[in-house]
């Protein structure tokens, strides 16, 4: 799959020819490549970064500089690729793009985790996530530190708003998701404190609440007192990420991590060789 990916990347910047290398670098040369980190963070995407460069010269030789998943301070060397200074060329926005996109996921989930450390909440994804890279996004998160929340529709029932207004309310919701998939992991969405107990009651063992401040988030935490593990969710911020923390939540889903990361600044430096 992965490789896949980057094929399509790769025909979509290449197209059929990098005509600026092909004018002005002589068939043959070859090259060294850096890539370096410019800013605090989480490197994460080698591999993909690394495929780009295979997928247009087989015979490059690659070294990482760098272990993925760690906090890293600039400046700090990443990645070398030594082969045909055309193909890395052609190959460096590409490899750079799926880099800086990902590290800059893995950062912002590590600054997350750093947040609440010590407060027992395990910050979590959602399914915010880029079309077509949401296996290498959800990736990046857990190597920040975070986890994933389910990985699409197909692997763990969240009943939402939705779901429950048209099922005839919370507790018909929860009863006919379990009935129909009894294998898997089931969580409903509750916005006040009767839908909670009609969660609880239907047999609810994750309740997510949803856009609750942190004073009502500990005082339901207080009322569920362990019958069902919980999860926030919902306009929470880094600056109150902490407060939510604190209210004894078993988990904190954030869409940010994955739509709205900034890329971490990465840079190429290209130096020939004789």
């Amino acid at each position: 799959m992965l490789e896949q990916l980057v094929l399509r990347a790769l025909a979509e910047d290449v197209g059929d020819v990098d005509v600026t290398s092909e004018a002005t670098v002589a068939a043959g040369t070859r090259a060294v490549a850096t890539i370096n980190q410019k800013k605090p963070g989480v490197v994460f995407g080698l591999d993909a970064a690394e495929a780009a460069f295979l997928a247009l010269d087989p015979d490059v030789q690659l070294e990482r500089l760098g272990r993925e998943g760690e906090w890293r301070e600039p400046p700090a060397a990443v990645l070398r690729a030594t082969g045909d200074a055309r193909a890395l060329l052609a190959a460096e926005r590409t490899a750079l793009n799926f880099l800086q996109r990902l590290s800059g996921v893995a950062t912002l989930t590590a600054r997350c985790v750093r947040a609440v450390e010590g407060t027992g909440a395990q910050i979590l994804d959602t399914r915010k996530t880029t079309p077509g890279l949401r296996f290498l996004e959800k990736a990046a998160v857990v190597a920040g530190g975070g986890g994933n929340h389910r990985a699409g529709l197909y692997d763990m029932v969240l009943i939402k708003e939705n779901h429950a207004t048209i099922a005839g309310g919370v507790a018909a919701a929860v009863r006919a998701a379990t009935a129909a998939f009894p294998e898997l992991a089931l969580e409903v969405e509750c916005s006040t404190r009767a839908e909670v107990d009609e969660a609880l009651q239907a047999g609810a063992g994750r309740i997510l609440l949803d856009n609750m401040g942190p004073d009502e988030l500990r005082a339901t935490v207080a009322h569920v007192a362990g019958r069902a593990k919980l999860e926030a969710s919902g306009g929470i911020g880094f600056d109150s990420l902490r407060a939510h923390a604190e209210t004894g939540v078993d988990w904190i889903s954030i869409g940010a991590l994955t739509h709205s990361a900034p890329a971490l600044d990465l840079s190429l430096l290209l130096e020939a060789l004789p």
